[in-house]
């Protein structure tokens, strides 16, 4: 397993280590629920490095919505539960994308993968975790960004049982 994520790291990151992009932390509830089932709810800490290169156009070159791009990331929760990750994401300009004039909101999704140990936490089923994101934000004057995030972590019904974890996050996004 830790083979695994090294290579997709030293893949993901392979010339993009010197590249411009974000510094994101965020804070938020793990295991969130909205029908009132939670039970383990708790915090959740985490840090991305998200590395602006393009590691595959795959659309037009004048739409920036196509262009995939690495980021690595780590969670740590109120229970002691980790998430070690890496994986791409895309970002576009709301504005853009819907009237076709720019704005300060963009929206980016993700998708990762990594070593996730459970702690005290919740048992997701397996180290290996999968994690989707959507996230909305807002650039302030100053370029600095402030976002609200929803992710799912889930193993994909690769263990025995995957009961998967929503996380909300408020985040904060400072380029480097």
């Amino acid at each position: 397993m830790t083979k695994i994520i090294i290579s997709l790291f030293l893949i993901l990151t392979s010339g993009n280590l010197l590249a411009q992009g974000l510094n994101v932390y965020g804070i938020g509830i793990y295991d969130v629920k909205f029908d009132g089932t939670e039970d383990n709810q708790t915090l959740d800490l985490r840090y991305e490095r998200r590395f602006d290169n393009s590691v595959l156009d795959i659309g037009p070159k004048d739409d920036n919505f196509f262009f995939l791009k690495p980021f690595l990331g780590f969670e740590y929760t109120g229970d002691s539960a980790y998430y070690i990750l890496t994986g791409i994401y895309l970002e576009d300009n709301l504005g853009q994308l819907i009237q076709g004039k720019r704005n300060k909101i963009l929206f980016t999704p993700s998708f990762g993968l990594g070593y996730y140990d459970n702690g005290s936490g919740k048992n997701l089923g397996n180290d290996l975790q999968f994690r989707t994101t959507i996230e909305f934000s807002y650039e302030l004057n100053n370029e600095n960004r402030i976002g609200l995030s929803f992710g799912h972590i889930s193993n994909a019904n690769l263990g025995d049982k995957n009961p998967g974890v929503e996380i909300l996050s408020l985040t904060y996004q400072v380029p480097y």
